[in-house]
């Protein structure tokens, strides 16, 4: 086994290791002074990877860590969980590079010290992922860059000393809206908690489409919301009140990788009837999505807005515009062997292009992530043709533009 391969491997407190048998060594993450190429003495950068076990151990996770891991001047070293939990950050391993994220029961706070520590180059930004978890930060930082989101409010309730609520905000509720500080939200609308950890979301409806609300929660099996005829609004902590997107039935779910690169793929609706429309794996069905320049545009701002190269956000399309209404953070598509390979290959340049100058590592400066893609064949290395399309309609007797194209190679 070499070095590097020795490296990558950590094992589980089950006795599971991420990529390899029960008897791999476990590298102890320290300078990389510490390693020593015998052939010819070369320099690694030192990718990080901190997160939940669980997190890790996601098949995208490791299809991508994978394909990472093939880049000739990078390692790669995974922190234990018990570590992450129980060890003091100087004992955690040094890293020239850091992939972390939040997600349940993850010390942020304990890996902000380790990045203020070692100043890794963060993937994702750390600070800005307590901003993700507040739903109002959120909204702050769209509206402050510029992305078009619903209309929304804040309802602000602070807990009495004796556990009642008080609502600072000025809230007139009636049967069909609710006024809060002077502005009027007619149902249908949506619900949130501030806290983006709750996915407890409502949809109100109006007494004309029969009242009553949808409530939307985490998915449990072929279910994501249920019916209720509960038409009042909680009053038990702080919520916001967003105007509801009438779309086509579908969320857009989009995943950024760097700013530059995005992939789209809809679902249908949570709020629609509450039931997960499942292939035969079992896998929540996904429909391709191609993005408009404008979302695009859209996914840039904000991958750069909330400094998380990669990030998952929400899409509404309606009446021909397009509206944000989630920010979930750090996502990663399912199942599809084309985002693994684009998600490895940014990843891999973008750490090379920011620390190969450091390690006076060779390395094209003037590399794109969108060159052409090589892939290997029987016959060698040849470029991929993705698709071809062909519109083809009668020309009446108007004149006609052709395009001619003269393919040779048998294949």
């Amino acid at each position: 086994m070499s070095e590097k391969d020795s490296c990558i491997r950590q094992d589980d407190s089950d006795g599971e290791s991420v990529n390899g048998d029960e008897n791999d060594d476990i590298c102890d993450g320290h300078d990389l002074s510490d390693f020593d190429d015998s052939e010819d003495n070369r320099s690694f950068i030192t990718v990080g990877i901190c997160a939940q076990w669980k997190k890790v151990k996601a098949k995208p996770m490791e299809e991508i860590l994978h394909r990472l891991d093939q880049f000739e001047f990078i390692r790669l070293i995974i922190f234990s969980e018990a570590m992450i939990h129980e060890s003091p950050i100087e004992d955690w391993p040094f890293c020239h590079v850091l992939i972390s994220f939040h997600s349940k029961g993850f010390p942020l706070a304990k890996t902000q010290q380790y990045a203020r520590l070692h100043e890794p180059f963060l993937i994702n930004d750390l600070d800005k992922q307590w901003d993700i978890m507040d739903r109002i930060k959120v909204h702050e930082i769209l509206k402050d860059a510029g992305i078009a989101q619903p209309r929304y409010g804040i309802v602000r309730r602070t807990m009495d000393a004796d556990g009642t609520w008080q609502t600072l905000s000025s809230v007139n509720e009636q049967d069909d809206q609710i006024e809060i500080d002077g502005e009027i939200f007619h149902k249908p609308f949506v619900e949130k908690p501030v806290s983006a950890e709750n996915h407890d979301v409502y949809i109100y409806f109006p007494s004309s489409a029969g009242g009553g609300s949808q409530r939307l929660f985490r998915k449990i099996g072929s279910r994501s919301s249920v019916y209720t005829s509960e038409n009042s609004v909680r009053k038990d902590g702080s919520y916001i009140y967003e105007e509801f997107m009438p779309t086509d039935g579908t969320d857009v779910k989009v995943y950024t990788v760097g700013a530059e690169y995005a992939h789209a793929e809809a679902r249908k609706s949570p709020g629609l009837d509450g039931k997960v429309e499942r292939d035969e794996f079992g896998k929540e069905v996904r429909y391709p999505v191609i993005l408009r320049a404008d979302e695009k545009l859209i996914a840039m701002k904000i991958c750069l807005a909330f400094k998380q190269a990669i990030c998952g956000f929400d899409l509404l399309r309606t009446e021909g515009k397009s509206f944000v209404c989630d920010v979930n953070g750090f996502s990663f598509v399912k199942n599809s062997t084309k985002y693994y390979d684009d998600c490895a290959s940014i990843l891999g340049h973008m750490i090379l292009r920011e620390l190969a100058p450091t390690f006076a590592i060779p390395y094209p400066i003037d590399y794109q992530p969108d060159d052409p893609p090589f892939v290997p064949t029987a016959l060698g290395t040849r470029m991929e043709l993705r698709c071809v399309i062909a519109v083809i309609r009668h020309g009446d007797r108007t004149p006609k533009q052709k395009m001619k194209m003269v393919v040779l190679h048998p294949l």
